[in-house]
Parts: structure tokens; sequence; C-alpha cells
């Protein structure tokens, strides 16, 4: 199975910068944001009014307020019915029933049926980004006007979050097959777009539609959605009443609580040492594990936290999400802060004097640099830094035997298995499951368990191996945070860089 998310690293950047920028704004708020709509700064444009085409990170709200899906999420990231009713799945798990809703309606007045899912679905699986999320689907046929099977290659316990997380807009087909939808949105949605109030990259306006199926869980009249990436800007329309919800700066925190706003966080990413060198073949260092277990023991990780990320986040050896059913609070802790303990596992394997490698390094992660430089000096470990763009760092730092990671984190248990551990990623291009055979013993009982309580006690044993290992140095799990306005609530997915409508609320 191979799921390749190119947007990960971009997504979660863009949130650890946040974390890292100074206190922005001044001054107490002004008369106060109402909460007769929704005004929300979401930090980036819409990248695509494509579901194909978009961002799964930062497009949601967007693509919310225009499109249904067939799979939703519920406040646990567990898939929930929207145009799909429900669904069944087969013995053996190799086919998935949707039975559809029949009172649907696109925007240019054709119905929503199986013929049009299957026509989405298609497009979707053949998508740049959404494609990745149907990568073991080999076909879809509508069985009956109201029911499709989706037929897959092999297992994916992972494919229903997926479609939930944003990976099931469903468009008109006319405007599919008309190549339209970069032109703009044309859906189903419980908004419409209103393209005359609207300016790019500027405002988006949506005027709720008059009759929805879902309409109880979009209460706000009117939606305005403001990508306002410079964060000193955004904090200051809080304040004024331009927004009455904000993707927010860790650093505005006691201002936020001052002003009495609600404060809603999630973990969104993973920030630390990525080994993309685990078996040796690069630097033979990398391959002893003790070396590794040496360098997670030396990092001060909640001292980082604290300076660089504002301590929005959680200390952890862990990968998996804090909060989910397969992270320990019981097992973390093994690597903490002990540089004596670091120097002993590297006398041990070999390399009490420390050895050489090469690093890249690029503007986003100049923050930690430091930090990396000192632990690595007292290790005696010398890192010949490369310096490089943004988007060259993606594109090269796998290349290296290991870097600075910040990498987005998904919210289902299945997800992160197949995202962090056994498919090839631009951070990961070496999953080195088959060279532990421990690993790949665990990894299989996991994706043959029955999903419940037997495959997430499979995937607890897996995860205490991983930090056994050293499998990456996880620092820390990076919180994202939203601020509202009293009358609204948001409630933060992990997966989400920024939550689709439904988790935006009064209350």
């Amino acid at each position: 199975m191979t799921r390749t998310r190119t947007a990960a690293l971009f997504a979660a950047a863009a949130a650890a910068l946040l974390a890292i920028a100074g206190c922005t704004g001044s001054g107490a708020a002004g008369a106060g944001a109402g909460t007769d709509e929704l005004k929300a700064g979401v930090f980036l444009d819409v990248t695509s009014w494509d579901p194909a085409n978009a961002d799964i990170g930062f497009d949601g709200p967007y693509l919310s307020a225009v499109y249904d899906p067939l799979v939703a999420l519920d406040k646990d990231a567990k898939p929930i019915p929207a145009l799909a009713k429900s669904w069944d799945w087969s013995a053996d798990r190799l086919s998935l029933t949707m039975h559809l809703r029949d009172d649907v309606a696109f925007d240019d007045g054709q119905k929503f049926d199986s013929a049009a899912a299957v026509e989405n679905l298609d497009h979707l699986k053949a998508g740049t980004r959404s494609g990745q999320a149907y990568a073991d689907v080999k076909s879809v046929e509508a069985k009956d006007a109201s029911t499709v099977v989706l037929h897959l290659s092999e297992r994916d316990d992972a494919l229903l979050y997926f479609m939930g997380l944003g990976r099931s807009w469903m468009a008109s087909p006319k405007a599919i097959k008309a190549n339209s939808l970069a032109n703009g949105p044309d859906g189903s949605g419980p908004y419409t777009f209103d393209k005359a109030s609207s300016q790019p990259q500027s405002q988006y306006v949506f005027k709720k539609r008059a009759k929805h199926w879902d309409s109880a869980t979009y209460p706000f009249p009117t939606v305005r959605l403001f990508p306002i990436t410079d964060q000193a800007a955004s904090f200051n329309a809080m304040l004024s009443g331009q927004l009455n919800v904000q993707f927010a700066n860790a650093a505005n925190l006691p201002k936020a609580q001052q002003n009495g706003w609600n404060v809603a966080k999630k973990p969104a990413s993973w920030v630390g040492v990525q080994f993309a060198d685990r078996t040796g073949s690069q630097v033979k260092a990398l391959g002893d594990q003790r070396v590794r277990q040496a360098i997670s023991s030396a990092f001060d990780a909640a001292g980082i936290l604290k300076a660089v990320g504002n301590d929005a986040g959680t200390v952890t050896d862990q990968l998996w999400p804090s909060g989910s059913q397969v992270y320990d609070p019981a097992g973390n802790g093994k690597y903490k802060t002990d540089l004596a303990k670091a120097k002993q596992l590297l006398a041990e394997a070999g390399y009490a004097g420390g050895f050489s490698l090469k690093m890249p390094m690029s503007t986003i992660f100049q923050a930690w640099q430091p930090a990396a430089e000192q632990t690595f000096g007292q290790l005696g470990i010398k890192v010949d830094w490369q310096n490089m763009s943004m988007p060259d760092y993606q594109k090269n730092a796998p290349t290296y035997p290991m870097f600075l990671a910040v990498i987005a984190m998904d919210g289902n248990d299945m997800a992160t298995l197949t995202d962090q551990v056994t498919s090839k990623q631009w951070y990961n291009p070496n999953p080195s499951v088959d060279a532990f055979p421990e690993v790949k013993a665990l990894v299989q009982k996991a994706q043959q368990a029955e999903p419940g309580p037997a495959q997430t006690a499979a995937l607890k044993q897996l995860n205490t191996k991983l930090v056994d290992l050293a499998w990456w140095n996880v620092w820390y799990q990076a919180d994202n945070l939203y601020f509202s306005v009293k009358g609204i609530t948001v409630t933060p997915i992990t997966g989400m860089m920024f939550p689709t409508l439904r988790f935006i609320q009064r209350g």
C-alpha cells in the first residue's frame, strides 16, 4: 500500500511557523465580533475548487461550504454517514458497498445518484492529490441507482477515514466532464458561493442554502472566510471584531484569554529528527539502534517546545497522536533528557568520539537549528549543514541519512501506521520495515487484526517496539490552536489543519 501525502510538510510547517512567531497585535478588543455570521481567518487562500486538486489540510472550510461528502467525520475522527447513508464491508474487506441518499441535487440541477457518485470517485481516484486516498481502490461500480460498490485490490482500514477527511466531496458530474471546477464550485453543499461579494485572496462569502438535507449542522446564515497569512493582521482582525474565529498563534494565547475568547487545540504535527537511514546504508552508525537511542536521549525536548513552540504541544517519544487509543502516556520518558546516558550508548556502539554526516537546512527549520547543533556537538556528531530553499528541502531532505522534520499527523490509528511507518512518503523514502523482522511481524498483526480492540492492541505493541528502536526521534507533538469569540466553538480534528465547517458551531 502506497499513499503519498505531498502536502504534509507545507501544511504542518505553516502551523509550526505560527508557533515560532512572537506575540502580535496590541491594545484591547473593540466591540467584538458578533455571532450572527461566521467570519473566520483561515490562514491560506483556497488551493482549488476541484476536490481532486484541493489541499486536504487548509481547503476544508472552503470546500465544506459548497460540497457534500460521501463520508464525514465525527469529533473523534470516526467516519459517519453523509451522502452515503450507510455502508457495508464484505467479509474479506475488499468490497465496500455504499447506500446513497436520493434527495440531493447539484447547483446545476443534476440529481445526485450512483452514476454521479461513480463519476466523482473515478475523478478523485485519478486526482493528483485526492488519488492518494484511493490507492487501493481498483474500480467503482453502480450496483443500482442508489448503491455503489468500491472494489479494493487490498484491504485498507483507513479508506473511510481519508474519505471523511476531505477526499469524498461530490461535485456536479457535468462540471467534472467540462473541466470547469477550476473556475468555481458546483456542488450540493450547505452554502452557495456568493462570487459577486467575494474577492480572491481577500474574502470568500457563502450564503446558506434554502433547503439542505443537513441544514441543522450549519447554523450560520452567512459564512465569510478570510485568507490572512500575516498573523499580526489576523490577530488584530480578531481584536477589532472583523473575525470571530481564527487559526491562531500560540504566542497570542495570553491575550486571547484576557479577551475571554474560547481556545481550542489538537495535536497536528510531530517535530523532531526523522531517521531516513535506519539500516546504516548511508551512515553506518545510524544502523545501530543504540546510536538512534543516544540521539533521542540527548535532546532537551521540553526545553525546545518551550523556547521554540511556546509550549503549544506535548513532549513525547511517541508518534501516534496524544489522546488516541494507541498512545500510551505511561510509555513516555524512555528518552528523557540524559546526556550521560546518550554518551554511554554511543560508546557502547563504538562511537565514543562521535561521527560525521551531512544534514539539510532550510529557513523554516532555523529556529530548531541551534538546539540541534548544540546537542549534536555534545555527542561529538559533526554536522555539515546543507542550506536549501523550502521546496528543495521537501525534495532533497529524504536523500540525507537524517533531517529535522515537522510532519503532519492523522486522527486515525491505521492511517498513522500507513503514512508514518509502512508506505513510502517524501519524508519516509525507506520505510525499512522488511529489514526489521519484529517490526514486520507486528505490522502484519495489526493489518490482519479485526478493526476495534484487537487492532488497537496490536498497534500498541507496535508503538512500543518502534519507540524502543528509536524509529524516529520525536521531540514533541505540536498543537494547532484556534481562537473563537464567546458564542462560537471550534472542534479541532487531527489531520485537518483547519476544521471543516461542521466543526464550527454556536455555543
